[in-house]
């Protein structure tokens, strides 16, 4: 049997060497920690696939997008297609002035960006759940990043429930106050 041969420069044979996790895994794997919740917020939504993944997951949710391009929720409107029910919506907003009641949300999740944390403690009802998701480890001093972040959460009331690295991101689970912080059943 011949070994095969490397591939020679300027050949059109890619070898890839690493291979990236989707940009959503670490969302997709921090959703197996938090419980079903009857409404989901994802802040920054983009394209809508976020919002769209937790929809997937939860599929008795409501879930809404909030991003601060027009452009964006234009675009993630387009992608949610025929819903009747009116399960999956975008809107226009900014992550420091969340359009929704104090208390609305059962989970909030927010993928890739910094987190205002006193307006997510708003939307979040008591015993409800926060996901952060980073595709991608921070550069800088991600260590402080870190710890800076969980005295900000926990000034709020957001308390550590589970966090993980996947692939070369992580995930963050915290829960508003006191509740039940068990995952779901499957």
């Amino acid at each position: 049997m011949r070994e095969p041969r490397p591939s020679a420069p300027g050949s059109r044979l890619a070898i890839i060497d690493t291979l990236r996790a989707p940009p959503l895994t670490p969302l997709a794997a921090a959703l197996l920690h938090v419980p079903l919740p009857e409404r989901a917020l994802v802040v920054e939504c983009g394209d809508g696939e976020p919002a769209l993944l937790v929809a997937r997951e939860f599929p008795a949710a409501r879930v809404r997008g909030v991003d601060s391009s027009p452009a964006r929720i234009r675009e993630a409107s387009a992608r949610v297609g025929l819903d009747p029910e009116g399960r999956v919506a975008f809107k226009v907003g900014k992550p420091g002035n969340l359009p929704y009641p104090d208390g609305f949300f059962d989970l909030v999740a927010q993928v890739d960006t910094h987190p205002s944390t006193a307006e997510i403690a708003r939307v979040l009802r008591p015993g409800a759940h926060l996901i952060l998701a980073r595709a991608q480890p921070l550069r800088f001093v991600p260590g402080a990043r870190e710890a800076l972040l969980r005295r900000r959460l926990a000034r709020h009331g957001i308390v550590p429930v589970h966090s993980a690295q996947v692939g070369a991101g992580n995930f963050f689970v915290g829960r508003l106050g006191g509740e039940d912080d068990s995952p779901r059943s499957n």
